[in-house]
């Protein structure tokens, strides 16, 4: 569905009430306060997270096990990971207690580390990986809020696992959309999600996260439970057992190819 079309369907339906003569105006009026109502949404649920200090953390680590799932349910066993984030375009992804498989994404390029070397990234993996990134939280709030032309709608208190939340959408002039659950009480992030079209098959997907068991670290609410859903179904669950904000890290932490000869030296 093209999410702009509908839009004068929308707004109209938002004046279809009030006399012919006063449509435009009421109309324009309608929209500017559900645009402001969906701003204000998100303001409040930056603030949340730890406002300034979310906003300006250097960069964030964190640690746990993630159980991955198929058809909705738990493979045996857990992997210990270790996620690096710097924003805006470096990641490292680290699994094993020995730390001799990791995952690099820098920029657009992504990489793989093992004791056998570098190896690019498959294409299907690093399109996914980007594909989240584009439209993670961080993305919508630093990117499509800043640009003026995205369109923000804020579609009422709906519920999710349990509680009471506030739905945002955000639409970018690209015409590509995310959607975003707040706690209505909280206003911290419950539910993250987009639909992107498949290269291939050419059907609609919905790519969801949801948050949950937040714990305040270094002045930023923390999420300890993660969960990734396609198309409703869970995917992964990250159960987070630590996490750093603004760590120095050493000056070649993000070079992929030092990272591959001390693997491979090992």
């Amino acid at each position: 569905m093209n999410l702009r079309s509908v839009l004068p369907g929308f707004f109209a339906a938002l004046v279809s009430v009030v006399p012919l003569s006063i449509h435009p105006q009421t109309g324009t009026q309608d929209a500017q306060k559900n645009a402001q109502q969906a701003r204000a949404a998100l303001n409040a649920m930056v603030q949340a997270l730890g406002g300034q200090a979310w906003l300006d953390m250097k960069n964030q680590m964190i640690e746990g096990q993630i159980a991955a799932f198929y058809h909705g349910s738990p493979d045996p066993g857990t992997t210990l990971l270790f996620e690096y984030h710097q924003w805006p375009g470096l990641d490292r992804i680290v699994a094993t207690k020995h730390k001799d498989v990791v995952e690099f994404y820098v920029g657009r390029q992504g990489w793989e580390v093992t004791y056998r070397g570098k190896a690019a990234m498959p294409k299907d993996q690093l399109d996914d990986f980007l594909r989240r990134r584009d439209h993670s939280i961080e993305t919508a709030v630093k990117v499509w809020m800043k640009d003026p032309n995205t369109i923000l709608v804020y579609e009422g208190q709906h519920l999710a696992e349990r509680h009471l939340a506030e739905q945002v959408t955000l639409i970018s002039a690209q015409n590509e959309a995310i959607t975003i659950l707040m706690d209505a009480q909280t206003h911290l992030p419950l539910q993250c999600s987009f639909q992107w079209r498949d290269p291939v098959y050419h059907d609609k997907n919905t790519d969801t996260e949801e948050y949950d068991d937040y714990h305040l670290v270094q002045g930023i609410e923390t999420p300890y439970t993660i969960t990734r859903l396609e198309n409703g179904d869970t995917v992964r669950q990250f159960y987070v057992t630590k996490a750093r904000y603004n760590e120095d890290l050493p000056a070649d932490f993000w070079n992929v190819d030092e990272t591959a000869h001390r693997i491979k030296g090992h």
